[in-house]
Parts: C-alpha cells; sequence; structure tokens
C-alpha cells in the first residue's frame, strides 16, 4: 500500500503555535522528517517508536540537497508509512514546500499540506509590531534575503522602495547592509525604522532595533543567530518591550541600535 505524506508547517518556534491539525498529523506518523530549524520540542512529538530523519539546511551547509529529500519523501511512503514533513514556519513560505509537494504528486504520492504560522505572523506578534497598521503601513511584502547557491540578489528594488509598505526580509542576516543599500538607493528613507529579530517566539528571543542605513553596521557588529528576520518600515517603532510601547517620536540620536532580550 503506498503511504501518505504531509507537508506540516511547524510554525515559527513556539511548540504552542502549532495547529491543532498538525499535533493530530504529528501523532499519526511513523516518520517525521524535519528541518534544522523546527523547535527540538516539536521534534519530540509524536507517538513511541516514530523515526525522525533530520535534513536540516543552514548557509553554505547542505548535507542533504533539496532533490534527496524529495526522493527520500517518496521513498518513505512508497514503503506505505505516514511521512510528515516538518518545515519552519509555513511549508509555502520560502519553504520549498511546493516543490516536496510537485514531486510527490508526480510520484503519485498523496500529499496534505497543513499550514503553519508563519515566521513574520510569531514575530509581529512577540514583538508587538503589527505588519499593516492604519496611518503607517496599507500593505506588507515578504521577500527573501538569500539566493540559491548564493546568487546575486535581483530583486525589484524600485517596487520594494515603498515607505507606505511593510517589507518583512526573510533569511536576509549575510546581505542586510546590501539589501538595505539597494532601497535606499531606490527612494526608501534612510532613516526608515527597522527591527531585526533572532529566534522569535522562542525564549532566546533578541531584538535589535535600528535604521535602514545602519541596520548593516549593526547586524555586522553584533551578529545575531539565525534565523533572523527584518521587520522595514514605519511599523517598526512600535515595537513592545516589557510591555510599554517604544514612542514613535524616539529620536534618531537616542539610539543607532539597541539590542533587547526577550
Amino acid at each position: 500500500m503506498t503511504g501518505k505524506v504531509f507537508l506540516i508547517g511547524a510554525g515559527p518556534g513556539d511548540p504552542e503555535l502549532l495547529t491543532v491539525r498538525a499535533v493530530r498529523r504529528i501523532n499519526e506518523a511513523d516518520v517525521i522528517v524535519h528541518d534544522r530549524l523546527v523547535s527540538p520540542d516539536i521534534i519530540k512529538l509524536g507517538r513511541p517508536g516514530v523515526r525522525r530523519i533530520p535534513v536540516g539546511k543552514c548557509a553554505g551547509s547542505h548535507p542533504v540537497p533539496q532533490e534527496r529529500i524529495n526522493d527520500i519523501l517518496v521513498e518513505l511512503a512508497g514503503e506505505g508509512a505516514t511521512v510528515v514533513r516538518l518545515k519552519g514556519g509555513d511549508p509555502f513560505i520560502f519553504g520549498r514546500g511546493s516543490e516536496e509537494a510537485a514531486a510527490l504528486r508526480a510520484a503519485g504520492i498523496p500529499v496534505e499540506v497543513v499550514p503553519g504560522i508563519t515566521a513574520a505572523q510569531g514575530t509581529a506578534a512577540s514583538t508587538g509590531v503589527p505588519l499593516t497598521h492604519r496611518g503607517l503601513a496599507t500593505g506588507v511584502r515578504y521577500v527573501t534575503g538569500h539566493r540559491r547557491a548564493d546568487e546575486p540578489l535581483d530583486l525589484d528594488w524600485k517596487s520594494l522602495a515603498d515607505p507606505d509598505t511593510t517589507l518583512v526580509v526573510y533569511m536576509g542576516a549575510a546581505n542586510i547592509g546590501e539589501i538595505a543599500s539597494n532601497l535606499i538607493a531606490a527612494g526608501m528613507p534612510r532613516h526608515l525604522p527597522v527591527l531585526a529579530v533572532s529566534e522569535a517566539t522562542t525564549p532566546n528571543e533578541q531584538q535589535m532595533r535600528s535604521w535602514l542605513d545602519s541596520i548593516g553596521m549593526d547586524v555586522e557588529a553584533h551578529p545575531m543567530p539565525s534565523p533572523v528576520l527584518f521587520i522595514i518600515g514605519r511599523v517598526a517603532d512600535m515595537a513592545v518591550v516589557n510591555d510599554d510601547i517604544i514612542p514613535e517620536a524616539a529620536t534618531r540620536a537616542s539610539r543607532s541600535f539597541e539590542i533587547i532580550h526577550a
């Protein structure tokens, strides 16, 4: 009998942000194939005897290539196993879940997608920064700050440089200086607030508050553990620290950057 694969979004890190469906499917799994950034507490879930296979990647290190991950899922389900593929955030937001789903369907393997809370949503909730806010941001855009095989970033900078739109940058820690410079060159205000958040929603969460023209230098001087997500836009000044809203009127002279441990 052919098994089935569940592509499950494990959320931004906090196990309590898993959906009810995700927990149920994890508890039904024969095998859990998981990424590096999935919370260890989530990986530990599952019934006794469940097999766990790590296939995680990190910048510059891909011990299990994506094509091999696709093959592993096809092989396991072809043996009749119920397979849970755990991916950080949501499987269809910069998670290559669509590639895995396509490979499974091409092989005749049933696949179900279980959405997860995205890193952007989790970070927004954890920091108190709304991704949209009347009078500050009329829209939000998600972009990746990293290209496959270290290819150069080739984004539509003019389109992205809209101060009325919140820009959320995934996987951008290594290139945030270049990203910021390109946005400024395309017309985005250099004094626009930026919030960098490391390991959002977890006990190790860190926040760095900076400005568009200095975020590259600040991140280089004070590296943050991955994953790091950047929120660029006026809404970033609404970050909540110790239950107090940092006033939007905070002057540039008052801080170049500020690192806050959750």
